[in-house]
């Protein structure tokens, strides 16, 4: 083993997914000294983007809420310094999702609160009511998290059982008997993974909220976050280094952590220790006899939300006109049902959207279709590793498997575009082993730890861990997404920089 530079950090951050880039950005710019150390060639994890056949696509991040003048996710990054460097395509203020079904029918969500009552009393006038309730709901239940409305402090929505119990898909059943509108409202579940017994109103709440107020998607791709606010930290002084993976950690006899042992043998030390990785596998790093064990038991019994088949088409030019908006496709009545999908149909519920690509305005250069898929469909090939950074073979059997599912995508698109089949030039997909391996979780999960309605204490995690020096950030911690995210970052850092001081210099950016 050979320390690296004998250098001891303020901060060694596991991890440069949008939560470690957020604590490692926020921490340098208070002066502390800051490494980053990632296991890929790439950092950003949901943030990653690839290219193939010259197009760039996303892994993960499609669509961009809260970006309206003073919303909170744009003044977090005009926090960040790099809102006037982001290149962004507002989506329309009519339409920025539709809500699509079988027999054609679509339901379009408008940008704003007026604009969607608008939009859904056009569809149902007989439910005016029950809408702007839903609206209002919305409304109330995101005034309870303080940070979310850029507060310091404010009352613990943790503790109000009125906020954490009430079910989501049960309150839109309470407002309407109407069930296309039910249906409707809960249309972009995807968005969640939204379970039916699972997923609390605010879940919905928090993010609905947010496309309300502000849908943008990246122009040539949302990895331009990770790349501004790495160029950030570099400036503050602080340190990215890639192909960086940790895999043990050394503790003095206090029993905090002195150092984390790459697999190379290489040591890294520092004063304090942020996990951007998931809580399971933050575990397997630092040890199971450094934590309770209920605590380890809780954490790693907890359910994931389910994972992902992406399919990425690219387009012969200026065939497939580019969509301004989003499209949840539902080919089942039941806007919940296609997370327990029945193989012969599937995919019976579907995400579809058209990049933005700055050179070729009228004409989408390429698709993205995600859909669910349970990582047990892959577990066949689970001893298997392919990234660049650890560029492992599958077998021809999977790639068999891939283009099979790719096949059954393709035939439900053709029945929402008909005769887009001709206007392919190129089909790439991603299974949840493409997430696992990229992304470091156990079972390519989308979004983490799914919370639970039912038993909302036993799926909050908190950023302090039994360790001393071993803090937790990520979208497991409070939300998943850029802007639940950025939040957990700085929930992280409050141990170690004034809260109000720093609310303050978001809100004056």
């Amino acid at each position: 083993m050979q320390e690296v530079s004998g250098k001891e950090y303020d901060f060694v951050i596991i991890g440069s997914g949008l939560g470690g880039l957020a604590c490692a950005y926020i921490l340098a710019s208070e002066g502390h000294s800051v490494v980053v150390l990632e296991k890929n060639h790439q950092i950003g994890g949901h943030l990653q983007v690839y290219s193939r056949d010259k197009t760039i696509f996303d892994t993960g991040v499609h669509y961009v809420g809260s970006m309206n003048k003073g919303e909170n996710l744009y003044q977090f990054f005009k926090y960040f310094q790099i809102l006037d460097k982001m290149k962004l395509k507002r989506l329309d203020d009519e339409k920025f999702d539709v809500v699509r079904f079988d027999d054609g029918s679509e339901y379009a969500y408008g940008q704003g609160y007026d604009q969607f009552i608008k939009n859904m009393t056009g569809y149902f006038p007989d439910e005016k009511a029950a809408i702007e309730t839903y609206c209002d709901k919305i409304k109330e239940t995101c005034s309870k998290f303080p940070l979310y409305n850029l507060q310091a402090s404010g009352e613990n929505y943790q503790m109000d059982s009125g906020i954490m119990e009430l079910n989501a898909h049960d309150y839109i059943a309470s407002i309407t008997t109407n069930e296309k509108l039910r249906n409707v409202l809960a249309g972009s579940n995807q968005l969640y993974a939204g379970v039916k017994e699972m997923t609390p109103f605010y879940v919905h709440a928090l993010i609905m909220n947010s496309y309300f107020s502000g849908a943008y998607k990246f122009v040539d791709g949302g990895s331009q976050i990770a790349i501004q606010l790495s160029r950030g930290i570099r400036n503050f002084g602080g340190k990215i280094l890639k192909r960086k993976k940790v895999v043990s950690a050394q503790f003095n006899e206090a029993g905090e952590v002195s150092g984390v042992v790459l697999e190379n043998g290489d040591i890294f030390r520092g004063k304090q220790y942020i996990s951007n990785v998931h809580p399971a596998v933050t575990i397997d790093i630092f040890g199971d006899e450094r934590f309770l064990t209920v605590y380890r038991n809780r954490i790693r019994n907890l359910k994931n939300s389910i994972s992902t088949f992406l399919v990425h088409l690219s387009f012969h030019q200026n065939t497939f006109e580019y969509l301004n908006y989003n499209i949840y496709q539902h080919h089942i009545e039941d806007v919940w049902g296609g997370i327990d999908y029945d193989q012969e149909t599937w995919p019976q519920t579907y995400f579809v959207c058209t990049p933005y690509c700055s050179k070729n305005g009228k004409y989408a250069d390429s698709m993205s279709i995600m859909t669910y898929m349970n990582a047990d469909e892959t577990s066949q090939w689970s001893h298997t590793r392919h990234t660049i950074a650890e560029p492992g073979e599958r077998e021809d059997s999977y790639e068999a498997f891939k283009k099979c599912k790719e096949a059954q995508v393709l035939k439900r698109i053709e029945e929402v575009f008909s005769g887009i089949s001709e206007k392919i030039k190129a089909v790439h997909s991603a299974s949840p082993l493409t997430f696992r391996d990229y992304i470091g979780n156990k079972d390519g999960s989308l979004y983490g730890v799914m919370k639970n309605s039912a038993s909302p204490t036993r799926t909050q995690i908190n950023t302090k861990t039994r360790i001393p020096n071993l803090h937790l950030t990520g979208q497991n911690i409070s939300m998943h997404g850029i802007l639940g995210v950025t939040v957990s970052a700085f929930v992280t850092c409050f141990a170690f920089v004034d809260k109000d001081k720093l609310i303050q210099k978001v809100k004056n950016a």
